[in-house]
């Protein structure tokens, strides 16, 4: 009996959140203010790292910048000043855990602590598999997805004592598709996508509904890690029109950030394609971009 009275509810349920996500398309969400609050930006010095941090420093969010290129992250953070924002810099190697714990103590000394993480530092190296030095597949992980591990559980004692906080995980449309020649990258987003996916589950787990949770995940970005990108079904984004699109997921606690925003479409239709369907479609979409193959660099 008590089955199908869940059974039940699930159903009212599921018909309730399509109506609610509905309504929401015509009405504009309501938007947090972050104001005040200690924002850790990850990969500051460049790219969405750089912009992501001017979009908090214009709603007055105190900074904690961290990138391994010293030059790169004091030229963010003062350009973050001149919009009015507290900032503090700090150079950190986040494939480095023992570097990472350090820091962390680091700002919570001289700053407090941290109630928004934007986990945006990535490492990529463009070659097909045989060309990819060992070290450079460990790099990737301990970047792209370690480094997530071990900052997030330095800051979350604090935010789950408070129930209050927020941590993002810069992903890429790659945790939920592939592409050949970036083989460990692919496979270090889609343990990104999982991480968010599982600490979200665990959050609500805990009953601590009060730390929110958001996964950045954009198409091709001009960061200039992949030389030459092209596609023709999708935009090459610019990374300020990204950190806009994540300051605007953050603001309203949005879990999962496509961009462009119809990539969820794509992602949805794909899962119920047989595999002749898609592999047309990745030769319609004609994805290039510089890579080393049979140790060699061209375009692919």
């Amino acid at each position: 009996m008590n089955i199908i009275l869940d059974l039940l509810l699930l159903l009212i349920i599921i018909i309730y959140s399509y109506l609610e996500s509905l309504v929401k398309v015509f009405i504009p969400q309501r938007r947090k203010s972050v104001a005040g609050e200690i924002v850790l930006i990850t990969g500051a010095g460049h790219g969405i790292g750089r912009h992501t941090a001017y979009e908090f420093a214009k709603r007055k969010s105190r900074l904690v910048l961290w990138d391994i290129n010293k030059h790169g992250v004091e030229e963010t953070a003062a350009e973050c000043r001149k919009l009015g924002a507290i900032t503090h810099v700090f150079v950190v190697d986040c494939s480095n855990r023992g570097e990472i714990y350090d820091s962390v103590n680091q700002v919570k000394k001289e700053v407090g602590d941290v109630t928004i993480v934007v986990n945006n530092a990535g490492a990529i190296y463009p070659a097909d598999l045989l060309s990819t030095k060992d070290e450079e597949i460990t790099k990737t992980f301990e970047v792209n997805i370690l480094g997530h591990f071990w900052i997030t559980k330095a800051l979350l004692p604090a935010m789950m004592q408070r129930n209050h906080g927020h941590i993002v995980t810069v992903a890429s449309i790659c945790g939920h598709g592939v592409i050949p020649y970036i083989i460990p990258y692919c496979s270090s987003k889609f343990a990104a996508v999982g991480f968010h996916r599982a600490l979200t589950s665990e959050f609500e787990a805990l009953g601590k509904t009060g730390i929110k949770t958001s996964c950045l995940c954009p198409v091709f970005v001009n960061t200039g890690f992949t030389k030459n990108p092209s596609t023709r079904l999708f935009p090459v984004l610019e990374t300020n029109e990204v950190a806009r699109s994540l300051i605007d997921g953050i603001l309203t606690n949005k879990k999962m950030i496509f961009v462009p925003s119809y990539l969820s479409i794509f992602l949805t239709l794909e899962r119920f394609l047989p595999e002749r369907a898609l592999a047309a479609i990745n030769h319609v979409q004609d994805i290039q971009f510089e890579a080393v193959v049979g140790h060699k660099t061209k375009m692919k």
